[in-house]
Order: C-alpha cells, then sequence, then structure tokens
C-alpha cells in the first residue's frame, strides 16, 4: 500500500535520532514507499473551507547529523492526504489546541493519528481520572487549603504543573520539607491553571513503567530508573532505561484502559505505571519506541504503521 502521509511535528532539525519515536514512524513510512511531508503546526491555516500546511516533501535516513533533506517546499491540502501524524510535543496549550480543531476538520476522511477531538478532551495528567481504581490518591486544584489538607492525610507528596511535560516543574514534597509554603507561593505565581498532587509512590525507586499500546493493546514496556537523589524518572532528566516485562497488574490496567482508547481512535498511546498505579496517559506524543525496540527486539514503528493500513484499507 502506497500512503500519502503529512507529519506534524517540531522541527526535524532538532531531534535527536538515537531517541526520537517521530523520526523512527517517519524512517518506516520511507521503507514502504509512502509520500511524506513534513510540516509545522505554527504553520497550519484554515481559509475557504480547507485546511492547509507550508509543508516540505521529507526524506529521511539515520545518519547522524545528515539525517534528513526536504525537496519542495509550499502549501498542501491535508484534505488529500491519507494520515496525519499529530506528532508536535507538547506543551498541552492553546496552540496545541487550536491544532487540533483545524485537524478534526479533516479527520476521519484523512486518518489523523491521535483522533484530534478526544487528544484534545484528553490532557495527559486529566485523562487518567476517569480511572480513579486505578490511579493513586490525586488532587487538582489551586486551593492552598485543600492542599494542606491533602498533605495533612497523605504526608509525602508529588506536585507538578497540569500542563508540564518531561519531568519539568515536578517536586517531591515531604512531610516536614519546610519548602512547602514557599513551592507552593512558586506555582501560584507560575500557573494560572490548577496543579496536580499526588501521593509519592516509594515504589518508584524501582522504575516508573511506560507501557506504550497500539490501538488499545499493549505492545511492549520499558523500565525507567530515576538517578540517586532524584524522583524524576524521565530519561532526558537523568533517568535510566532498563528491560521489563509486563506484570499481571500491567495486563490488568491495560485491559481496563484499552478498549476505552480504541473506541476513542487513540491509536498510539503510552501509559505510565508506578507500582500498582497509572499515573499519566500520554495521548499526545507517546515516546519511547527506539528503546523498548532495543531490549525487546520488536519494531513498533512496524506495527502501528500495519494497523494505520488496516484501518485506511
Amino acid at each position: 500500500m502506497t500512503l500519502s502521509v503529512a507529519i506534524q511535528m517540531d522541527p526535524i532539525e532538532h531531534i535527536d535520532i538515537k531517541s526520537d519515536s517521530t523520526f523512527m514512524l517517519a524512517l518506516e513510512a520511507e521503507a514502504r514507499g509512502y509520500s511524506n511531508y513534513h510540516y509545522l503546526a505554527e504553520n497550519l491555516t484554515f481559509k475557504n473551507g480547507e485546511v492547509t500546511a507550508l509543508a516540505n516533501e521529507l526524506n529521511v535516513r539515520y545518519q547522524e547529523d545528515n539525517h534528513f533533506t526536504f525537496k519542495d517546499s509550499g502549501t498542501i491540502k491535508l484534505a488529500n492526504f491519507d494520515v496525519v501524524l499529530m506528532r508536535q510535543d507538547p506543551p498541552f496549550d492553546m496552540t496545541y489546541i487550536t491544532a487540533t480543531h483545524l485537524l478534526e476538520k479533516i479527520h476521519p476522511k484523512t486518518l489523523v493519528v491521535n483522533n484530534p477531538a478526544e487528544v484534545r478532551n484528553a490532557p495527559e495528567k486529566i485523562f487518567v481520572t476517569e480511572f480513579p481504581d486505578l490511579m493513586p490518591p490525586t488532587l487538582i486544584t489551586r486551593n492552598r487549603q485543600d492542599i494542606v489538607d491533602f498533605r495533612r492525610e497523605h504526608a509525602d507528596l508529588i506536585i507538578k504543573p497540569l500542563y508540564g511535560n518531561g519531568g519539568s516543574g515536578v517536586f517531591r514534597i515531604k512531610q516536614a520539607d519546610e519548602n512547602f509554603n514557599s513551592l507552593l507561593e512558586m506555582f501560584e505565581t507560575s500557573y494560572k491553571e490548577p496543579y496536580i498532587i499526588q501521593r509519592y509512590e516509594p515504589a518508584v525507586r524501582n522504575g516508573d513503567k511506560r507501557i506504550i499500546l497500539i490501538d488499545g493493546k499493549p505492545v511492549g514496556a520499558l523500565n525507567r530508573v530515576p538517578a540517586v537523589g532524584e524522583s524524576r524518572s524521565n530519561l532526558h532528566v537523568g533517568g535510566t532505561a532498563k528491560k521489563t516485562s509486563l506484570t499481571k497488574r500491567d495486563l490488568e490496567i491495560c485491559a481496563a484502559i484499552g478498549p476505552v482508547l480504541k473506541e476513542r481512535g487513540l491509536i498510539f498511546v503510552g501509559i505510565d505505571v508506578i507500582g500498582d498505579y497509572i499515573t499519566e496517559i500520554n495521548v499526545t506524543s507517546p515516546t519511547c519506541i527506539q528503546e523498548i525496540n532495543y531490549f525487546n527486539n520488536v519494531n513498533l514503528e512496524k506495527r502501528l504503521w500495519d494497523v494505520i493500513e488496516s484501518k485506511i484499507s
């Protein structure tokens, strides 16, 4: 099958090809003979009922500092494409939300991965609240007294911005931490939105597991172990990638959320699991394809494109 694919992502010249998941999707698309184009979300346009983008025809190769070539640039009509990959990284801000509104106008005639309306309705730290039995004790608020009461109940907390990503702005506050009030003042000044506060899970010392689901089914996992003295396990803040497997509890979590993801057209999803609890459901731009491929001798990008092809044929 030959497909035309438009990839909405961050500037490709700045990616790390040794870890970037979107790059692997582009490589596999090129290997299959697809016609690929690259554009930035800021170059989306709606005019006279059509959604267009200023884009470049794209060729990719696994060569450091020489990993892509742009051919002809020009305006493309996204409704003329078979697939749009919505793969720019968060933050989940108004630019991101506006892009979902525009791409919703062409979906599902043009298959947008993931369904843009459902991406908009599933902020990663809020979506998980639809599964209260699977998540740790959680509070979403700006109300200081509610946070004080929650701290009194659970003592050891993680506090983070509701729409942050990549471990940025994530803090652990222990029961006796004298910086608690100062931290709240900083959050009150820095963020207009509520924050998310969760009970600290000691199991994070054993790792924060990223599980990839494709069309609602778990296809691979990676354990991310935080560095000594660090509560965050994100790889780009010093976490270490480790081989792992899915436990009985992991499979229970996937079985509970998988049908919901499939029904909503959330084809490519990454969930974060600490111990027995799911902490986030990532639907915007899930990562860790390369790391999971390496540890498990699999090819997740092929599995994803197989599913996408099945939905178009």
